[in-house]
């Protein structure tokens, strides 16, 4: 069975779950090189999963990092306080700075700090479906892609007037609005989008965390998104292209202890340029120009403990952030019948700094040229083949060369062997080369960049089970991990942990396993489960990376009956992190999510979906250093340490309403 055959299956029981028609392959909606990148991917031995607009409607998702956490086999994810926070990340044993994250093919990692991801300022609303790939994509996509990509595709062009516009509140004061709409007018393209939620939040610790000291205890949030895309097709072969996107965003920081006010206030515009030309059957390549820029003031107000009543400014329009932008070249030519190549270009130069952690301005350039060879299987039969390289080459620190083969082939009775091997690397960051705080962390110029090595195998298949479609997987991953970047030193005489390349190897071991199932006209399933192991040597598993999770997504959605309903359930394995020192776990617990939808008018054109997350109210999260209300004779120092811990969402209840036109 080919991966196109597979991941038509995966997509036919996601569309089935919510009651559309299946689409085809990954739901690519052009002909256009960048948009099949993942599919082709997918058809040389790469793990693709695709997470689709109508399951994250369905499960009342309403950012990003919620319908990850729910959807995604082997993705693990935990926000630090509920939608629209931090978050950690693990994919295949990785850590959170081991994952690439894209819109639209353009990279938003934060380029100062490495675990900061950009999941805070991501409404589901945007999303017409996410691709993740599995695996090093350091080849196509470069530094930080060590476990995988994932790939956030906003709304798509449309060829007739197509649109959408909900509404929708939720029991922690949240309150929701989107919407979209797309035409074509002669050879013109355009689709236009925007969002807004907003919260006054919810107790973010458990009563007993919270000291006398902390008046603002309420996480909440204002995020509000506006987008838009613009297409010019000069001929059937040469399409111009824009794209623009913008966030406002003011998110609570929340602490339990001394915090009267702590807020990031963000400002983020996201700015491509892109021509595509198909010049002949065999030769198509397209030009992209980019500009991203993350711009955040970062307020934080304290109790004085020694002065009741008296407010202590810690930073006032603190400023953090930086701007990334760039050149992207990736043409394909067919060589011959069943040999192909892919070969690309990128430029990118970004800068930032960080008036906080004491970041002074910094600007870097990277260049990077890569090339890859197909054999498909016009060439051999059954059997799908490439193999690449790729140079990077920084301005600050040193070069980095990675290669990778991938490969599929197709075995008897609808069954597949596939597979990748090569290796990847990771830049250090801003924080890491340049940070000056004097009472926390110096980086170093000198690092050279983590590289690693990984190796993905798969077996599955394809079969019927009462006539009813079931793709089945099976994958062992193994990754080792060189030049760890971390505090490798202490500077006694400046008080100052220092970022160095830690001696040893990271060792990453495991397998996961998925079923996608069809059991009847009004039924389809989805169930996953991913162990792993990520161990230094002669140390134990690294923190905040699950050994194991499970995943079960079930979805009732009879033909004959306006009706749908959906529940998700994760389970979180062993887990834990150090807090002063000492180990604390927060693993073994399972969240379910329940979802339910009714269909108005002929033609289903209004949906209400009510939604309850976290549905047994599990009181869970990741356990943190806090401080006692004890006076100190700086407002911000900490003589009496404690531990709390982060909660998760509690219970949940939303209602959305939703008109398609």
């Amino acid at each position: 069975m080919s991966s196109g055959a597979a991941s038509a299956a995966e997509d036919a029981a996601a569309a089935g779950a919510s009651g559309a028609a299946a689409v085809e392959e990954l739901q690519v909606t052009g002909h256009k090189l960048e948009d099949s990148l993942p599919e082709e991917l997918a058809q040389t031995g790469v793990k693709v999963d695709v997470i689709t607009d109508l399951a994250i409607r369905n499960g009342g998702y309403i950012d990003i990092a919620q319908s990850l956490q729910a959807l995604a086999p082997g993705l693990y994810i935990q926000a630090k306080n509920g939608p629209f926070d931090y978050v950690d990340i693990s994919l295949l044993g990785s850590r959170t700075q081991d994952v690439l994250w894209l819109v639209d093919g353009i990279r938003i990692n934060n380029r100062l700090y490495a675990g900061t991801t950009p999941l805070d300022t991501m409404p589901a609303s945007m999303v017409s479906r996410i691709e993740v790939l599995e695996g090093g994509q350091a080849l196509f996509y470069g530094t930080q892609a060590v476990a995988g990509a994932v790939n956030v595709v906003t709304r798509p062009f449309s060829t007739s007037p197509a649109g959408m516009a909900t509404i929708g509140a939720d029991t922690n004061g949240g309150r929701h609005l989107d919407s979209f709409f797309s035409n074509s007018i002669g050879r013109s393209q355009f689709v236009v989008y925007g969002s807004a939620d907003t919260s006054s939040g919810f107790d973010a610790f458990r009563k007993q965390d919270y000291q006398p000291s902390a008046t603002d205890r309420s996480r909440g949030y204002d995020v509000y998104t506006l987008g838009g895309k613009y297409a010019y097709n000069f001929t059937d072969q040469i399409q111009l292209s824009a794209a623009y996107q913008h966030t406002d965003a003011k998110l609570d920081y929340a602490l339990p202890y001394r915090v009267s006010r702590e807020v990031n206030t963000r400002q983020e515009d996201l700015v491509s340029l892109k021509l595509d030309y198909d010049v002949n059957d065999r030769l198509s390549f397209y030009v992209k120009g980019y500009y991203h820029k993350w711009h955040t003031t970062y307020e934080t107000e304290y109790n004085d403990l020694a002065k009741p009543g008296t407010i202590d400014v810690l930073y006032h329009d603190a400023f953090w952030g930086y701007k990334d932008y760039g050149v992207n070249v990736l043409g394909k030519l067919l060589l011959t019948k069943g040999v192909e190549t892919y070969f690309g270009y990128d430029v990118q130069s970004y800068g930032g700094r960080d008036d906080v952690l004491v970041i002074t301005q910094q600007d870097e350039t990277t260049q990077a040229g890569f090339a890859q060879l197909r054999l498909t299987h016009d060439l051999i039969p059954n059997l799908n083949l490439a193999a690449g390289v790729r140079y990077s080459s920084p301005s600050v620190g040193r070069s980095a060369t990675i290669w990778n083969v991938s490969g599929q082939y197709d075995l008897p009775w609808s069954m597949y062997v596939k597979g990748d091997v090569g290796t990847n690397f990771r830049l250090p960051t801003a924080e890491e080369l340049f940070a000056n705080d004097p009472q926390d962390e110096r980086g170093n110029p000198g690092l050279q960049p983590e590289s690693s090595s990984s190796l993905n195998a798969s077996f599955g298949g394809l079969f019927d089970m009462a006539s009813r479609p079931v793709n089945w997987e099976v994958t062992g991953f193994a990754r080792n991990i060189k030049n760890l970047i971390n505090y490798a030193t202490f500077d006694a005489a400046t008080g100052q942990d220092v970022f160095g390349n830690v001696a040893g190897t990271v060792r990453v071991r495991g397998y996961e396993a998925s079923v996608n199932a069809e059991l009847s006209d009004a039924v389809s399933t989805k169930v996953s489960y991913t162990h792993n192991s990520s161990h230094p040597e002669g140390a134990p598993q690294l923190i905040k990376i699950p050994t194991s999770l499970a995943k079960v997504f079930l979805d009732y959605h009879p033909p004959e009956l306006p009706i749908g309903v959906t529940l998700s359930a994760i389970y979180t394995g062993d887990v834990y992190n150090t807090v002063s020192g000492k180990r604390l776990d927060y693993g073994n617990y399972g969240v379910f999510d329940l979802s339910g939808r009714y269909f108005f008018g002929k033609d289903r054109h209004q949906t209400l979906n009510l939604s309850v997350q976290n549905l047994f109210d599990r009181q869970y999260g990741k356990p943190a250093k806090g401080c006692l209300d004890v006076p100190t004779d700086s407002p911000n120092a900490c003589s009496a340490p404690y531990t709390y811990v982060n909660l998760g969402l509690p219970r949940t209840f939303r209602a959305t309403y939703s008109y398609e036109f």
